[in-house]
């Protein structure tokens, strides 16, 4: 009996080990009743994948934020500029491009946790309600929006609507406490792409583009129409911080330029043969001089211009090295409302040049290269821009060397102004108090402006003397600028001065005036006019 005992531990490991096997198939066998398959020849090991987690992730996911986020990765990898837009998106981006959107059409900056009214534009439904530039958004349909930590993306949220319908927004009215309740009615606002188009003497006009949307091309030649019959023989088209857009709007104005036939761009993929975009109309401008202004945030469709007219020798390019997006994108809809720009093709200009910059290393250092350009000092000097010498191509009258592969070079450098960068500056900027001052300044004082019938008589007599520029100083420090920056006050003075002197322009005749006044201390522009003299 004893002896029996002594198998007793042997008996009770078996029996346990039995147990526990036998735990491990029975769950097994229920585990394999829920099983999710995957069958290749039916799914993708994407739709398998998110399907599991759905049916087995122990915490409960957003399983459409995890389909965006997976095609927005397998994109990246392609390429920086082949991307994938969810519904939301499609409907801000189609708004932005196609030049309209329906709202109560005002433009607004977010300053400590307040929204507030830059400009109600022109003849829109806010302008016609009586809102001011100035006014504070307090509540927007009886909700409060004020120092909630609000974002562009929810005011937009919160404003736009259908045509007809309405909103009933509450505001602190400019210059007082007094709050009133406005109730407007949103209709379609136009979004225009052209910023401004004047004469800046006699002879010679400037034109500012901000984008390439589907209106651009009948914007630009408004005011292209307008300047001609003024006299215009010399043209400066601003095309600096325009990202691009329809490339078709680019290849339209650059027709405008050139003449005989010329080549403008040319596109080719691997699914894609070579085509051409050729001058073919009788251009409005092909014969007076001509100058284009590009920097670092002049991109694609910019690019098109702007290579168009340098490889032909039509004008000259002044300025910085531009973006470098040299690819072409295609939309394809995916029937929710979202859709894929994936890349196709390659542009190069008139004379063989790609002007894409290399992407092969990863999407963050793609971009982060044009900030590398101040850490480098490409901003600030000519002699520190990388130039891929093994990619030069001539310029097609004068023979000139050009080169692909990294954005258009200008003709003519002009290095970023340094004033620009130090902290007071910075701050002046980051909470918007040029504005806001101008703003308060120019309705406390409507009366002082009265006296200036047009822009050139303003800009000759209007100044900014050294008790207007302390008073600006000093509602900068009452208003978040921390007194430590104080000494670069002086070094700052002549040019926060002049863009001050071009907001207050601004109320007045609105941006025709903010940049004509703004071009007598643009370096750009004043460039332009000593090449034009030669």
């Amino acid at each position: 009996m004893n002896n029996n005992k002594a198998f007793y531990p042997l008996i009770f490991s078996i029996i346990l080990a039995s147990g526990i096997y036998l735990g491990y198939k029975i769950q097994g066998r229920n585990a394999a009743k829920q099983k999710v398959f995957y069958n290749s020849a039916t799914s993708s090991k994407l739709d398998y994948i998110l399907r599991l987690i759905d049916a087995k992730y122990v915490d409960t996911v957003d399983e459409q934020k995890l389909y965006d986020d997976a095609i927005g990765r397998m994109l990246e990898d392609l390429d920086p500029h082949s991307v994938y837009l969810p519904p939301s998106m499609m409907s801000h981006e189609a708004e932005i491009m196609e030049g309209n959107f329906e709202g109560i059409g005002i433009e607004f900056s977010i300053v400590k946790d307040t929204i507030q009214v830059i400009t109600p534009i022109s003849g829109g439904p806010s302008e016609q309600a009586g809102v001011s530039a100035g006014d504070k958004i307090i509540k927007i349909n009886d909700t409060l929006v004020a120092g909630i930590k609000i974002t562009n993306e929810m005011v937009m949220k919160k404003l736009k609507g259908p045509k007809g319908s309405k909103v009933t927004v509450m505001m602190l009215k400019n210059g007082s406490k007094k709050l009133l309740s406005y109730t407007i009615k949103r209709d379609k606002i136009p979004l225009y792409s052209v910023d401004a188009g004047f004469m800046l003497d006699n002879q010679t006009g400037y034109i500012k583009i901000n984008r390439f949307s589907k209106t651009t091309y009948d914007e630009f030649m408004v005011r292209l129409d307008t300047l001609t019959h003024k006299g215009m023989k010399k043209l400066i088209l601003d095309l600096r911080q325009n990202p691009g857009g329809f490339m078709e709007q680019a290849t339209a104005i650059a027709d405008e330029f050139l003449d005989d036939n010329k080549t403008i761009v040319y596109t080719e993929g691997r699914t894609m043969p070579r085509t051409y975009d050729k001058a073919r109309a009788a251009g409005l401008f092909e014969e007076g001089k001509l100058a284009v202004l590009i920097d670092e945030g002049s991109a694609s469709a910019s690019e098109i211009v702007s290579g168009a007219i340098q490889d032909w020798d039509r004008g000259v390019i002044i300025g910085r090295r531009s973006f470098g997006k040299g690819l072409v994108q295609q939309e394809y809809e995916l029937g929710d409302g979202s859709s894929v720009r994936l890349t196709v093709a390659k542009y190069f200009t008139p004379s063989g040049r790609s002007i894409q910059r290399p992407y092969e290393a990863n999407v963050n250092d793609y971009y982060e290269d044009i900030s590398k350009r101040y850490t480098t000092g490409e901003i600030f000097n000519a002699d520190s821009i990388r130039q891929n010498k093994k990619e030069t191509f001539k310029t097609l009258i004068k023979g000139r060397t050009v080169y692909g592969g990294g954005g258009i070079t200008p003709d003519i450098f002009i290095p970023l102004d340094t004033s620009m960068y130090n902290p007071f500056v910075s701050e002046v900027y980051g909470l918007s108090l040029l504005q806001e001052f101008a703003y308060n300044y120019f309705n406390d004082n409507k009366s002082a402006f009265t006296k200036y019938s047009n822009v050139e008589q303003f800009n000759k007599d209007f100044n900014i003397d050294a008790a207007l520029y302390k008073q600006f100083t000093d509602y900068c420090f009452a208003n978040g600028v921390k007194r430590q920056d104080a000494s670069y006050t002086v070094k700052s003075e002549v040019f926060l001065s002049s863009k001050l002197k071009a907001y207050f322009a601004r109320q007045l005749w609105k941006l025709d005036g903010f940049y004509r006044v703004a071009a007598d201390d643009d370096k750009m522009i004043q460039r332009a006019l000593i090449e034009f003299k030669k």
